[in-house]
């Protein structure tokens, strides 16, 4: 936007945002305001619309610009325009009145944080502040001195870490005005918490804001008046004895309060007196607690609940570190309290302390301490007992519980809690003690059920010679009644197979248990639970089922008969698969041509009949591919050297029909990629094998890329290099295929935004580029695409995906690493003159793109990768390699935009000394990691 344009028409485009009915017309005025907001204009008609006040909608406009304009774009300001902006700010707020929009004012008070952050000429802005609005504007003043500890937290703002310190250290300083501020708001309080409720959270949320980020010091909080507000508000008290009710947001600002205190302390866990006082006010918060289950307010358990997690999560190391067992620490109570909390007739509620149970089990397993366990033995015990407790079904509940139902989500975490913390009761005596709740008289089925599902939770860790409880439950199950309700079957089902080692030790077991799991896969509702029990004693017992080969076949023939989902088929065809790869070797072409059969027969007839696929039918070729898939995904044949893969001929017949596939679904995307993913797993499969197809595949992927750019074929070339790129004969091919593919690959790379939008392109490209470098060096090093290639990985240095970036690193280390590793081979000398030249003319640049990548454009996570660069250019000339560095470091800004210092020339000097000198990929991912705090 060139011109800055009337307020008139900003005001037009506004109403037309939000109250023109005609779509077109509203998604219209939308973008030309997003184009607005972009341009430099947007900063002073941001602040002629909120001096004009036309209507709510335009000032919440421009408080929203103004607050994203100083957030994202402050480096358009020149310094000297700072003040100005300040005051006018100011002056918006000095207007903020009880009829003011919350949200304009939170915008408001979020732009004036954020400058007070960015601005190191505003000297001292809290006192500023303080002095200003303290007596005439208390909640705008509350607002900021929520809002500006919290922005100084977070990332939204790049302020570089020592403009992040110079700011805390100042917060640290005005602490005490600060302090004295809340008091006075404290007090204002009154008998009457609910008298005025929006005060009092705001005073919690100021205070709670400030604790977090340690602006207010630990060691301040002896005898805190807003602390112990807090705990009265939790206490629902005003005179000790009358009882008052409070609203929910208030008792969850006083908890948010209390929590962040708990979190404060455990990151400074020497302040004992501190810890006592917490202890002992929030031991006092077990009535109210049942005080709430009582009166059915559910919020508010939730909120005790949370305290009581936090506590015990803040004293847990104090509490495991003490290993008397007669005399535990004081703190075990924080325990009994959670579990009081677990007992709660909601699950919800009992969900809020599984972390702590997490944390409880990680520790517990490091220490490694009988002593330690022990102490830990009861509380588990008594926690597995109530999460199966909370695990029953209503008791009129028919049918299974369906995907996606909450309640199912639950007791799948439930399902892993258990498996996570069991070690600390044991799983036999846990197995034992829910087969013993099983034998009670009269047990109804949701408590059955309920305990079968705690049993199958810790089957697997089940010692396979265990003789005494296991044979009665399988035997059980084999028994049960035809009138036994759905869900009880339906879990037995999944317990047999969850007990696969178990069966593995016992073949006289298999059969019974076999023919058991095959009449239940024809049973409505539980095929699904018995296929996933057979694919699990497929698995585990391999060397006892070859001889079932046979009837496993004839049961795939009839599955689709049958009312189970695709995923336990395709389950079941693993199994079953990976029984095949165990069989003698001239048994395997015959059974794997029959599984094999069963999918491309329906493919063909697809093809044949031209029938028009519909999504998750079995007019889907999607359906048999992903089940081709499985099949030779999972069949792995031990061969001897120079032995014929007695798969081949199964993959031989299974590429003529992948291949007409491939061609008859080019357009759909969904497809194809799945029709890649079979020929990739096939080619695994056989591995070098079937180089008859090497030729018609590469040329139809070439073929296909050039129309339609999907990217699986890119990937599906890489694994054509990975299998055959060792082959003299191949490697022409190969990088004839590379050749063809780079024309269409870099049309879609060189559009605007091509690299972001285009990240699995990129992403499968360059893993192609790095097989290739692995696989035939020299011969990928001289071809003359390579200039083209290098230019398009260094300016995808900065795109920030993941995966795609993970390839370019790959690439540029496999690059490096060719000319400095296997000296020994006879083209040693070649690789490297020719990685010398490519760097000589690109490492500058490489170092420079990498280090600019890190700063400005990388998540965190991601910097280990560009770290194993670094260590490769280090080995292959560390004092050129620094230099480069060097100058990377130096075209780094020293002072931001408005006089922010992002980085000193020590601290820079710092990292280049760490990157340079380190051998190991952990410790440049550190030193980067440390150079990105700096601007960010």
């Amino acid at each position: 936007m060139d011109q800055k344009p009337t307020l008139e028409v900003v005001l037009l485009a506004v109403s037309s945002l939000y109250n023109n009915p005609n779509t077109v017309e509203n998604e219209r005025a939308s973008l030309w305001l997003e184009d607005l907001q972009k341009s430099v204009h947007a900063w002073t008609i941001a602040d002629e619309l909120l001096h004009f006040k036309r209507n709510l909608e335009s000032c919440y406009f421009a408080a929203q610009t103004m607050r994203t304009k100083i957030q994202q774009c402050f480096y358009e300001l020149p310094i000297e325009a700072h003040t100005s902006l300040r005051d006018s700010l100011l002056e918006h707020i000095s207007q903020i009145n009880e009829n003011t929009n919350t949200v304009i004012v939170t915008q408001l008070c979020l732009a004036l944080a954020d400058l007070a952050l960015q601005m190191p000429t505003w000297n001292q802005p809290i006192y500023d502040l303080v002095n200003k609005f303290s007596h005439t504007h208390t909640w705008p003043l509350l607002e900021i001195l929520t809002v500006l500890p919290e922005e100084l937290d977070s990332r939204s703002v790049r302020l570089g870490e020592n403009r992040r310190k110079e700011m805390l250290d100042s917060l640290k300083l005005c602490s005490p005005t600060v302090n004295e501020f809340l008091k006075h708001c404290a007090n204002g309080f009154g008998e009457d918490f609910n008298e005025n409720i929006q005060a009092n959270i705001k005073t919690l949320r100021c205070f709670t804001s400030w604790v977090s980020v340690n602006a207010i010091s630990v060691d301040s909080l002896n005898d805190n008046i807003v602390i112990a507000k807090a705990f009265d508000i939790l206490n629902q008290r005003f005179d000790g004895q009358k009882m008052q009710p409070v609203t929910r947001s208030l008792h969850e600002s006083a908890t948010d309060c209390i929590c962040t205190l708990l979190q404060c302390l455990e990151d400074n866990n020497n302040h004992q007196g501190l810890e006592m006082y917490l202890f002992n006010k929030i031991l006092m918060l077990e009535v109210p607690y049942h005080l709430s289950v009582a009166n059915e307010d559910q919020e508010k358990s939730l909120n005790y609940c949370r305290i009581f997690t936090e506590l015990g999560e803040t004293l847990l190391s104090k509490i495991i570190a003490h290993e008397d067992e007669k005399n535990p620490h004081f703190a075990l109570k924080a325990l009994d309290l959670v579990l009081m909390c677990v007992g709660h007739h909601d699950y919800e509620v009992a969900e809020v302390t599984f972390n702590l149970w997490y944390l409880l089990s990680e520790e517990l397993y490091h220490k490694n301490s009988t002593k330690s366990t022990n102490v830990f033995k009861p509380y588990v015990e008594r926690l597995i007992t109530a999460l199966a407790r909370h695990c029953q079904m209503e008791p009129d509940h028919e049918g299974l519980l369906e995907d996606g139902d909450d309640f199912k989500d639950f007791r799948l975490k439930v399902s892993d809690l258990i498996k996570d913390v069991v070690f600390i009761v044991g799983s036999s005596n846990c197995f034992r003690q829910m087969f013993v709740n099983l034998q009670f008289p009269g047990i109804a089925w949701d408590s059955s059920e309920a305990f079968l599902y705690v049993m199958q939770a810790v089957a697997k860790n089940i010692l396979p010679s265990e003789n005494e409880i296991v044979p009665k439950v399988v035997e059980a199950i084999l028994n049960l009644p035809e009138n036994t309700h759905i869900a009880v079957r339906y879990t037995s089902v999944l317990l047999l197979g969850e007990l696969c080692e178990w069966v593995e030790e016992h073949p006289a077991s298999l059969d019974p248990i076999l023919n058991f799991l095959v009449c239940c896969l024809s049973q409505p509702g539980i095929g699904a639970a018995s296929a996933t029990a057979l694919q699990n004693i497929c698995a585990a017992c391999n060397d006892h089922m070859p001889r079932h080969i046979p009837i496993l076949l004839q049961l795939l023939q009839q599955i689709d008969s049958l009312s189970i989902a695709n995923n336990a088929v395709i389950g079941l065809l693993k199994g079953v698969a990976a029984i095949v790869g165990c069989m003698p070797h001239n048994e395997i072409p015959t059974a794997l041509h029959e599984l094999c059969l069963l999918q491309t027969n329906p493919l063909c007839q697809i093809l044949e009949q031209n029938i028009t696929p519909t999504r998750g039918t079995k007019s889907d070729p999607v359906l048999w591919l992903d089940r081709l898939s499985s099949i030779f995904r999972n069949v792995c044949v031990r061969l001897s050297e120079g032995e014929s893969n007695p798969c081949k001929a199964a993959a031989i017949e299974a590429w003529p029909v992948l291949s007409h596939v491939m061609d008859k679904y080019q357009n759909d995307l969904r497809i194809t990629e799945r029709c890649c993913r079979s020929l990739r797993f096939m080619l695994r499969c056989v591995s070098q094998q079937v180089t008859q197809i090497l030729q018609p595949l590469t040329s139809q992927i070439v073929r296909l890329y050039s129309t339609h750019q999907h990217s699986c074929f890119l990937y599906l070339g890489s694994i054509l290099v990975d299998e055959y790129g060792t082959d003299s004969q191949c490697i022409g091919g190969l990088l004839e295929m590379l050749k063809a593919f780079i024309t269409p690959t870099f049309n879609i790379l060189q559009e605007d935004n091509g690299l972001r939008n285009h990240p699995d392109t990129v992403d499968d490209f360059f893993r192609l580029c790095a097989r290739l470098l692995q696989r035939a060096p020299v011969e990928f090093l001289e071809c003359d695409s390579l200039p083209a290639i290098l230019q398009c990985s260094l300016l995808a240095c900065s795109l920030d995906h993941k995966e795609a970036n993970t390839s370019v690193m790959k690439f540029f280390y496999d690059l490096i690493n060719t000319g400095h590793t296997s000296k020994q081979q006879g083209d040693y000398e070649k690789r490297k003159e020719i990685v010398q030249a490519i760097l000589k003319e690109n490492g500058q640049q490489l170092v420079t793109n990498l280090i600019h990548s890190c700063v400005f454009y990388l998540h965190s996570y991601m910097l280990t990768e560009v770290a194993d660069v670094f260590v490769e250019l280090m080995q292959i000339n560390r004092d050129v390699a620094g230099e480069w560095l060097r100058v990377a470091l130096e075209s780094l800004p020293k002072q931001g935009q408005g006089g922010i210092v992002t980085a000193t020339p020590e601290q820079l000097q710092t990292v280049f000394i760490s990157i340079t000198r380190s051998d190991t990929s952990k410790s440049v991912t550190h030193a980067l990691k440390d150079l990105t705090r700096l601007y960010r």
